[in-house]
């Protein structure tokens, strides 16, 4: 019988977690490295502390939702997918349930569920979790992973699995480790950019409209006055410009568009109203209420913390009355309710971002194990590799399944 086979996994995430209990289950002997003072941080606020885990989609909905490095993730999850992660879920006393738009959570609504569920398996599989263990280089030797180095220390492995997450949340631990390691093997690392993250925008009406949160809009996005994005759902102001779900979703191609060209936002107050319709009803309101102010018309078509700055845009005064709205007021008014314009100054910082885009180079990583084309015994999973995907479950869901994978590949 050949000698037990010595894992050694960079970062205690979600995708790390998985990697070491999957490795230990296997036989392997595992030691994991977590630079803070507790596994799974950032999983245990994941999904405003509920953990949306994973999503009831199709393998190719799936994949779309990763955008153009989506078809990475084939391997992965024709080996482990949603299915059988609710079912590991489930096995170890983590019930979950679906909601709206196919998102899975703990039916304990609780995210330290999850954290403490992937911990435990870790831990019983028969994985050592160190904390307070920051891993500062990887050995390598004639192309191949021989260990790691720890400030003045070394630890020997066989395989290497780093799953140091990203840059965003860096109080949870991650704080872009992960690249410095590849890069100091020799791999490539693609831009990093903030993924899923709130919107700046230069007008100043938005600071006024701080905290009002808007459900069934339209967002659009514009460069160079064509537009090359639209999405429905709810967006959020802020006291320096929008978030809220569409706005995290549209923000990858925003911040990729920003770097060649501006970006216009535009957002339709009422995109359930052709013109046509929303003129009429704009006429009825105004006719109706002659004697009534612009502003008190207003809260009829808009939330009143809303009609202030509608007031200041339009120019009108909001004292005018009902009966003396022209019909130039009330093109002025169609405008901003159909097409609210912004124009984006940028991002908010990569450590506000919910992922973060670019990381480890696809190119450089045998997507069916994991492992690197470049050394010998070194595995990537997780958001250190340049993939990332919209809200809603799939992130979390690229994190388990890679890391099933690396621990897996890491014994063979």
């Amino acid at each position: 019988m050949g000698a037990v086979k010595r894992v050694i996994v960079v970062g205690g995430g979600a995708s790390g977690l998985m990697a070491a209990g999957r490795a230990a289950e296997l036989g392997c002997e595992v030691l994991v490295l977590e630079r803070t003072a507790r596994p799974a941080s950032k999983l245990r606020i994941t999904g405003k502390g509920r953990s949306n885990v994973t999503n009831r989609g199709s393998l190719d909905a799936f994949i779309e939702n990763y955008g153009r490095n989506g078809r990475f993730l084939y391997g992965c999850f024709s080996r482990f997918f949603n299915d059988d992660l609710v079912e590991f879920l489930g096995s170890r006393g983590v019930r979950t349930s679906a909601e709206r738009g196919g998102r899975v959570f703990p039916a304990s609504g609780k995210a330290a569920d999850v954290a403490g569920c992937l911990e435990s398996y870790a831990r019983e599989s028969g994985a050592l979790l160190r904390t307070g263990s920051r891993v500062r280089g990887l050995l390598v030797e004639r192309g191949k992973v021989r260990g790691v180095r720890c400030g003045g220390s070394s630890a020997a492995a066989d395989a290497v699995i780093v799953a140091t997450g990203g840059m965003s949340y860096p109080l949870t631990g991650s704080t872009g480790d992960g690249y410095g390691l590849a890069e100091g093997a020799g791999h490539s690392i693609v831009t990093l950019r903030p993924a899923l993250v709130p919107l700046e925008v230069e007008e100043p009406f938005v600071s006024g409209l701080d905290g009002l949160r808007l459900k069934n809009v339209e967002l659009s996005a514009l460069a160079a006055g064509k537009k090359f994005l639209r999405l429905f759902g709810e967006l959020s102001f802020t006291s320096y410009g929008l978030t809220g779900s569409i706005v995290l979703a549209a923000s990858r191609e925003v911040v990729l568009k920003m770097e060649r060209v501006g970006v216009v936002l535009s957002v339709n107050l009422k995109p359930a109203l052709s013109r046509q319709k929303l003129e009429a009803r704009l006429l009825r309101e105004f006719d109706g209420n002659p004697r009534k102010m612009l502003a008190s018309i207003l809260e009829n078509l808009l939330p009143r913390a809303a009609v202030p700055a509608f007031v200041e845009l339009s120019g009108i005064p909001g004292d005018k009355r009902g009966s003396d709205v022209t019909r130039a007021d009330r093109r002025k008014l169609l405008g901003l309710l159909q097409e609210l314009r912004m124009t984006v100054r940028g991002p908010r910082p990569i450590a506000e971002a919910l992922v973060t885009s670019g990381g480890v180079a696809l190119g450089e990583i045998d997507s069916r194990t994991m492992e690197s084309r470049k050394v010998r015994g070194l595995f990537f999973c997780g958001e250190v590799m340049d993939i990332d995907g919209m809200t809603g479950g799939y992130n979390l869901q690229a994190a388990f399944s890679t890391g099933r994978v690396a621990g897996e590949s890491a014994c063979a």
